[in-house]
């Protein structure tokens, strides 16, 4: 049974000493795979993971678990995440053996039209949009907890807060990573007092080893402790979020949101995506996130061929050009199912995926693909228009992942964020959180079916998946990454079923990412190697800018009855995974 407020387990809220005295002796030392029985967890933090566990240990279920580590996430990778933001969490039930997805994804405020980021007829710049008020859109994340706790949790919202109130409080150090994000970011945030003074000294990044405290967050995260997501949604920290929004100082522009866009916002209990691979079933995320529909998509198209007999390189080819074709509809196709009418059925067909396989070379890498037509591949018998091919848009490629399963086999994949690194800059004054500037999710002009409106949610590319063998729980996966995320889910995916290496292997694996662009993107360190001289001889060029690709965590779940957690091994300063000991 589900349970509900009257008939959860009545368990004291985690205090700062019981939260301690779960940890290990080497509770700061990151381990990016770790395999046991019970529950596991894999963060990019360490205190988030360690959050995780620690409610795991004291009797809460994955979704407890989950929402402490996104909270304690919000402390120590604030520039990707936080209740500024928004997500979408997918859960898997072992007793009812069902997929749910709870989508609190940010919609934009009423004022909102289809020109809002326009100014005499033309886009105005894209920096001048994600650092403003009219960038933030409506934060889902805490409304997004409590419908999962609610639901499907078995402790209150002041029971998991309880780990992030402490590291908030107490502070923790921070790491190169953390110096190097903020560094990329100074410009932008030395425009809002409240976030110079959070993250700058003398207007430079704070140096690496920096204890961080933010009581700020600590103030807001007991205020919701107290009182519930009504002085977010309602009350005081709502009030200062559309101050904040709407009166963001100096010469950005304001925003136009008001206590009603607060009051209203809704999630969104959604069905998954589902398509076969290879004998697995996956169920991916539905729109408005692109990601499901996607890797689905491409995974299809991918079926149809014996990857298996392949070189890597041969591999890595068809991998990029079924993404590349995948990326041609998404851009034309999806967008908020509410305001959309979009040909999902038609897309994740298999013989449309075989119509779109026709269109790749083997031997040499494509041309930017024009959208395909997957409407006579669905019992759909209207004629809506076809879309003409979009361009490829800016996407803020900063987010976070987690994932967490009980010993009880429920699972939670989890991924959220606040858009672009930091995104939109402006931190609520008093309360320590950035905001999201989500909005610039949108296509900035149209026609188009991701165009601004009032209520609506911009497409997303975050893709919390999991996979089924036998109808048994295989892997949950899932990444940050903006339109990355989706070809890093992928690339994954075809790293640990096709060319057979282990999760850990799949996910530090030099990432590729061709998202039907000029030119494909790759991180640092590819460019020069020989697996770089093999694609090249495919005709496929590199993208100018360079940079790591995502920070994936996934959870595999062995025939042996163990579980294996797997966060990045040198990415985002590496990850951190953990599992229950014995007695849990």
């Amino acid at each position: 049974m589900t349970p509900t407020a009257a008939t959860r387990t009545v368990l004291r809220p985690l205090t700062l000493s019981i939260l301690i005295a779960a940890l290990p002796a080497a509770a700061w030392s990151k381990t990016p795979v770790a395999t046991g029985t019970g529950g596991a967890v894999a963060t990019i933090s360490e205190p988030a993971s360690q959050a995780a566990l620690a409610i795991l240990n004291k009797g809460g279920n994955a979704i407890d678990a989950a929402v402490a580590a996104a909270a304690t996430l919000g402390v120590t990778d604030p520039f990707s995440c936080g209740i500024g933001g928004g997500g979408f969490m997918m859960i898997y039930l072992a007793k009812d053996k069902r997929v749910i997805t709870i989508d609190h994804r940010e919609t934009a405020p009423a004022n909102f039209k289809p020109t809002v980021f326009q100014k005499d007829g033309k886009e105005i710049p894209f920096d001048e949009a994600v650092a403003s008020g009219m960038s933030v859109g409506v934060p889902g994340a805490v409304r997004g907890w409590h419908e999962a706790l609610d639901r499907y949790g078995s402790m209150s919202l002041k029971q998991v807060l309880q780990p992030a109130i402490a590291v908030a409080q107490n502070g923790f150090k921070v790491n190169d990573n953390f110096t190097h994000l903020v560094q990329e970011n100074e410009a932008k945030f030395a425009l809002f007092p409240a976030t110079a003074q959070l993250y700058l000294r003398n207007g430079k990044a704070l140096p690496s080893g920096t204890l961080l405290r933010n009581p700020d967050l600590a103030k807001a995260y007991r205020e919701l402790a107290a009182g519930g997501i009504k002085v977010f949604y309602e009350g005081k920290i709502g009030r200062a979020i559309v101050d904040t929004v709407n009166n963001p100082g100096g010469k950005v522009r304001p925003g136009a949101m008001t206590m009603a866009d607060l009051a209203n916002y809704e999630v969104r209990l959604r069905q998954p995506v589902r398509y076969t691979y290879r004998g697995y079933e996956l169920a991916g995320m539905p729109l408005p996130s692109s990601g499901g529909v996607a890797i689905g998509e491409a995974l299809n198209i991918l079926e149809g061929y014996d990857l298996k007999s392949m070189p890597r390189d041969k591999v890595e080819h068809l991998y990029m050009e079924a993404a590349r074709l995948a990326f041609a509809d998404r851009n034309a196709y999806l967008a908020d199912p509410e305001f959309v009418e979009a040909p999902v059925e038609g897309l994740l067909s298999k013989a449309y995926a075989a119509r779109r396989r026709e269109l790749i070379d083997p031997t040499r890498a494509g041309k930017a693909a024009a959208a395909g037509d997957p409407y006579p591949f669905q019992q759909d018998q209207s004629v809506p228009l076809r879309p003409a091919t979009a361009k490829l848009l800016a996407e803020g490629a900063h987010t976070t992942h987690l994932t967490v399963s009980d010993k009880e086999g429920n699972i939670v994949a989890y991924t959220y964020t606040i858009e672009s690194w930091g995104g939109s800059g402006i931190t609520v004054p008093g309360y320590g959180f950035l905001l999201n500037n989500e909005m610039t999710d949108f296509d900035f002009t149209g026609p188009h079916p991701n165009v601004p409106e009032a209520g609506k949610r911009p497409r997303s590319s975050m893709s919390p998946t999991i996979a089924f063998k036998d109808g048994k729980p295989a892997f949950s996966i899932g990444s940050p990454g903006g339109a990355t995320i989706i070809t890093t889910v992928l690339q994954s995916i075809v790293n640990y079923i096709d060319l057979g290496m282990t999760m850990d292997q799949a996910i530090d694996a030099p990432r590729l990412s061709e998202r039907n662009g000029e030119a494909t993107h790759i991180e640092p360190g590819y460019a020069g190697t020989p697996a770089a001289a093999a694609q090249e001889k495919y005709g496929r060029r590199w993208a100018q800018d360079v940079e790591e690709i995502g920070a994936a965590n996934a959870l595999v779940f062995n025939p042996d009855g163990t579980v294996t957690a797997v966060s990045e091994g040198k990415r985002h300063g590496i990850g951190s995974a953990l599992v229950q000991k014995k007695g849990h």
